[in-house]
């Protein structure tokens, strides 16, 4: 499948867009700057919205220089050796098979019709979904440039009849109830500040029977005793989170929780730490590489210091402390 969807895309390059960012996020700054009548949380919610638009208006670009149009970790076979490894852009396209087939997406005739793709990037996922399942794809994003080169990318790949992308919240998305069979987070809940309208809003959109995915970064459960993870642990979370525009993390039993009350059905989920450990430390040889130094220097600073916090996640992996985990469940009929 892999090898078909390659072909299918004559990728144009990445273009380097003039900053212009849409109203929405305009509005954002205006708020922040101008209402001290706003509340400190609603003002922080806005900012990080902000930040995270401007990061993934800066950053995009370098990364599908260099990684491609899937903007999300791959999956590493342990039980393959070293060689099958290396193939970077095999393993992201391998995340998205596995994480169907641990969700049980069915083939013909119940495949996914509809599907939305909620933090959508540059709309690698959303792409491979439609050309997989002859589906319809809305993908949403709160960056403006990655709306504008999904759109390009997806005008030559022969798709604009079926998938579209726009800039919009996935708090606060702008579908009706009940639209979609498949509704696809790959990657994009980690930057989500409220976590339970979050999932409210995953299910609010899904089909009754729809098919709900997460795939997200998590922390570690806590053990039995514990309140909180440890003062050294938050610390390496709160850095991250500077760099790349995060809220407070939770954990995967969070997201069960959660799944739990909003009464979905068949609900599972499951850890693949180990199975995306050479990713990034694959990134941060890329980055150090000549054409990944310069291309990170040119985007700007936001992307550079989400560059110097590459090692930080290899920390976070190796001591146990960040989870790979994907979430899955149905929605009630």
């Amino acid at each position: 499948m892999a090898a078909i969807y390659t072909a299918l895309i004559p990728v144009p390059p990445p273009q380097r867009f003039t900053h212009s960012i849409t109203p929405n996020i305009s509005t954002l700054r205006m708020v922040t700057g101008s209402n001290p009548r706003m509340p400190k949380t609603e003002i922080r919610v806005a900012q990080l919205k902000e930040g995270i638009a401007e990061f993934y208006d800066e950053s995009s670009g370098v990364w599908e220089d260099i990684w491609g149009d899937h903007m999300h970790h791959g999956f590493y076979d342990k039980n393959q050796d070293e060689n099958n490894n290396t193939d970077h852009r095999a393993a992201q396209i391998r995340m998205i098979e596995k994480t169907l087939s641990f969700a049980q997406i069915p083939d013909e005739p119940e495949m996914p019709r509809s599907v939305v793709d909620v933090g959508c990037g540059i709309g690698g996922s959303s792409r491979y979904l439609a050309t997989k399942y002859g589906a319809n794809v809305k993908g949403i994003t709160l960056s403006p440039m990655q709306v504008a080169r999904a759109t390009v990318l997806t005008a030559a790949a022969g798709l604009g009849h079926r998938v579209d992308f726009q800039v919009a919240d996935a708090l606060n998305q702008p579908f009706p109830d009940g639209q979609f069979d498949l509704v696809w987070s790959m990657e994009s809940g980690e930057h989500m500040p409220d976590k339970e309208k979050f999932m409210k809003e995953l299910v609010r959109v899904a089909t009754p029977k729809g098919s709900i995915i997460i795939v997200t970064w998590c922390h570690r459960d806590l053990l039995p005793g514990e309140v909180s993870l440890k003062p050294s642990e938050q610390e390496l979370l709160d850095k991250i989170c500077s760099a790349f525009y995060l809220p407070a993390w939770c954990s995967g039993a969070d997201y069960v929780n959660l799944a739990q009350a909003l009464s979905l059905e068949d609900i599972k989920t499951t850890d693949w730490s180990e199975n995306v450990a050479p990713f990034w430390p694959a990134v941060i040889s890329s980055a150090l590489s000549w054409r990944g130094f310069m291309g990170i220097f040119r985007s700007g600073w936001k992307t550079i210091k989400g560059a110097f916090a590459m090692t930080l996640m290899v920390k976070g992996y190796k001591q146990g402390l960040i989870k790979f985990t994907v979430i899955t469940a149905r929605k009630p009929t």
